[in-house]
């Protein structure tokens, strides 16, 4: 098989062998030798860029003694990597704590996600992500502590090592999940996180009507040495893409929805509408804050609207 840009699929195959490597004791250079390599076919391998043939996939194994289950899921791994796109069928059912997808968020430099129903995950507290986890029909009652504390691990990625852009609806930010307090909370978060320098919120406006967006929400994710990836989830399915044709359609539909969302100013600003009641009017930072306040009834604790991006509520 020739050598071609790393894939996901690649990737993942890549790790998969890494670890049998690891396993042995043996050294890339000293595999290498033994199976009469260059170690730079080995390195492209590990990283996913092919370069080998089933056969020769197939040897390295038998060197790593890997077991007959793991044989055939690396080999079957192996043989889809030049494929557009990688179809992953979770063993828990629960699309976004698969392994690849958090592996790839770490790694990512850039994340732009498109969330148009719920606040997007690792913007989520504790409270919302287990009101959501419980909501799932493909989570069991005793897997949901469990699934929501892995969940609520994801927000650790917002320590300003990578860039992220969030396009959220307004009927997202409007869905009172877990109930007025656990939703004013969860928005509260939203303008804490809005000040850091490199969150950028964006809000599509419900009056912005029919959009580019409304097939439903994506992320798409870029590198530093690999292909942008696209990641969709359904309740029990998720889906990678990273062919350059699939990619710019969702990147013409990132920026026919930066066409149509609210103006938003230098990184860490956040613009939210201005709530839709006739006659009301408020400033940027306020907006989002007086929003919740007529909504949900009892005003914010001061101490809360203080910290919403530093201005009171």
């Amino acid at each position: 098989m020739p050598k071609r840009e790393s894939s996901v699929v690649g990737r993942e195959f890549g790790n998969g062998v890494r670890a049998a490597i690891e396993r042995t004791g043996l050294t890339q250079r000293r595999l290498a030798e033994l199976l009469g390599w260059q170690e730079a076919k080995i390195s492209d391998l590990l990283a996913g860029k092919g370069g080998v043939t089933k056969e020769e996939v197939i040897a390295l194994l038998a060197y790593c003694r890997t077991t007959a289950e793991e044989r055939e899921r690396l080999v079957a791994l192996f043989l889809e990597s030049g494929e557009k796109g990688w179809l992953q069928f979770p063993e828990d059912g629960v699309p976004d704590q698969v392994h690849t997808f958090i592996e790839h968020e770490k790694k990512a430099k850039k994340i732009i996600a498109w969330s148009p129903t719920l606040v997007p995950g690792v913007l989520q507290i504790p409270e919302y992500v287990q009101v959501v986890t419980e909501a799932s029909p493909v989570i069991e009652a005793d897997d949901v502590p469990a699934v929501t504390a892995a969940r609520s691990v994801r927000a650790k990625i917002l320590d300003g090592t990578r860039q992220f852009v969030f396009y959220v609806h307004e009927f997202a930010l409007r869905l009172q999940v877990g109930g007025p307090e656990v939703w004013r909370e969860q928005l509260a978060h939203l303008l804490r996180v809005s000040v850091r320098t490199y969150v950028s919120i964006r809000i599509i406006p419900a009056s912005a009507g029919m959009h580019a967006g409304t097939s439903g929400g994506f992320y798409v994710m870029e590198f530093p040495k690999y292909p942008t990836v696209v990641y969709l989830e359904t309740l029990n399915r998720c889906l990678f893409l990273d062919d350059a044709e699939t990619v710019k359609v969702y990147d013409t539909t990132l920026k026919h929805l930066a066409a149509v969302a609210l103006e938003s100013g230098s990184p860490g600003e956040f613009h939210p509408w201005a709530p839709t009641d006739p006659g009301v009017t408020v400033s940027r930072h306020r907006a989002l804050v007086t929003l919740v306040t007529r909504r949900a009834g009892p005003k914010l604790p001061r101490s809360s609207a203080r910290t919403c991006g530093g201005v009171a509520a």
